[in-house]
């Protein structure tokens, strides 16, 4: 049995925990007063009622989550069915749309003799058919950006701005000027595996009841009692085979391997002895800070209530800001109120102050070539030097990926996931 030290309390550390506790003693560590990262349920009286509201982690499907799905299962979770919808407002132009169903692509009735609007389609089933033909084939271009493809193929500029840019900028919380640099071959690959690239046979979405801090409890069961909230960690030292930890107010514990899952920026500054690979590794995977906003002001969903999604982009012509995304909890997590319920990310000036709940401020990680060749790399670093590094950052940058990292881990720790 090993002492090991889990630094960071999101999906990826208390996967590693729950696992690790079956063969090693584990404590985690976390800098805030609370555990669960991402995963962050508050609530929200109204009429009269108590409403659990997620704001960070909110949704999973029954295709590319297996290893979430698993976890639910193991800790007893149930899950509830949503609807995953997507839609695009133009401050600018006053164009909507709510590409659910046939009748809500045409929620803006005007739509319908717009040819413009009919070419859109037209090209969204275009996208889809090379995007899956390159698939099946594996004939991707080294190298080749999303901006890059849609400048081959000549997508014009409706396409981009209306549809494929700002859903990927919604997807990863990123700005619509970066996702012109997102490696092709990344984004085809989890637009298809996500079921993007199909007009029908999506995979079928769900939220858990209650909020999704309803799996932290059983998740935490076993080693509830060797969580350590406020750790001000200042640097983490390995020497002669062990792992030292040493904190701001001047203590100290030692344990035989320690498991970094924070985010790569953070894992890097805490190590007082990076070898070379860890700063090229780690340094070449930034992260981003996006700001949340919890409100019930209606101007941030389309004009129309019929177009109102799932998520709901707000474009303008500033395409170098993070993505402007309202999702409706209400949809998401089938709440009924007698006010519309968001979580709207990176628009803190438009929301009516009066109709704020909650404020926070959540960072995800960027991926473009650089970031997506330090994935590459993580072998490196994995298990070497006493240090294991698990989070969302080595894949996708969702939960799945978290939970998925910290099995990674666990395995080279001696523990499968069974």
């Amino acid at each position: 049995m090993k002492e090991i030290a889990i630094i960071g309390s999101g999906i990826a550390g208390l996967t590693s925990a729950h696992l690790l506790a079956k063969k090693h003693q584990v404590t985690v560590f976390e800098k805030n007063d609370y555990i669960g990262g991402h995963t962050a349920t508050v609530d929200v009286e109204m009429d009269g009622e108590t409403l659990a509201v997620d704001t960070g982690f909110i949704v999973f499907n029954d295709r590319t989550y297996p290893y979430f799905e698993k976890l639910l299962s193991a800790i007893g979770i149930n899950r509830k069915p949503t609807q995953m919808s997507f839609s695009v407002h133009n401050l600018d132009t006053g164009f909507e749309y709510n590409g659910h169903t046939f009748s809500t692509l045409f929620a803006q009735r005007r739509n319908i003799l717009r040819p413009k609007f009919w070419h859109l389609l037209w090209q969204i089933v275009r996208f889809n058919r090379i995007c899956k033909d390159i698939y099946h084939s594996g004939s991707y271009q080294k190298g080749l950006t999303l901006g890059q493809f849609l400048d081959q193929h000549k997508f014009n500029d409706f396409f981009r701005n209306h549809y494929i840019l700002p859903m990927g900028a919604a997807i990863w919380s990123t700005s619509i000027k970066k996702m012109n640099d997102f490696g092709i071959e990344f984004f085809i690959r989890f637009f298809y595996n996500h079921g993007l690239l199909d007009v029908t046979n999506r995979p079928q979405w769900y939220v858990i009841p209650g909020g999704s801090r309803e799996y932290i409890a059983p998740l935490t069961e076993q080693f509830k009692d060797n969580i350590e909230l406020g750790a001000d960690i200042a640097k983490v030292h390995r020497s002669n085979g062990k792992v030292q930890i040493h904190f701001q107010n001047g203590d100290q514990q030692e344990f035989d391997d320690v498991v970094f899952a924070c985010h790569s920026d953070q894992a890097l500054a805490l190590l007082a002895d990076p070898t070379e690979q860890e700063k090229q590794v780690l340094g070449a995977i930034p992260y981003t800070p996006n700001s949340v906003v919890l409100h019930t002001d209606a101007t941030l969903l389309p004009k129309r209530k019929a177009a109102w999604a799932s998520w709901n982009y707000r474009l303008d012509n500033n395409t170098e800001r993070a993505a402007v995304v309202t999702y409706q909890m209400n949809i998401l997590q089938g709440i009924e109120s007698s006010k519309p319920l968001c979580v709207t990310l990176n628009c803190d000036d438009a929301i009516d102050d009066n109709k704020v709940l909650r404020k926070f401020t959540y960072h995800h990680p960027v991926f473009n070539s650089e970031s997506l060749a330090a994935q590459q790399r993580r072998d490196e670093i994995n298990g070497h030097n006493n240090s294991y590094f698990c989070g969302a950052y080595w894949y996708n940058g969702f939960h799945e990926d978290g939970v998925r990292s910290a099995v990674d881990v666990a395995k080279l720790l001696g523990v499968n996931f069974e």
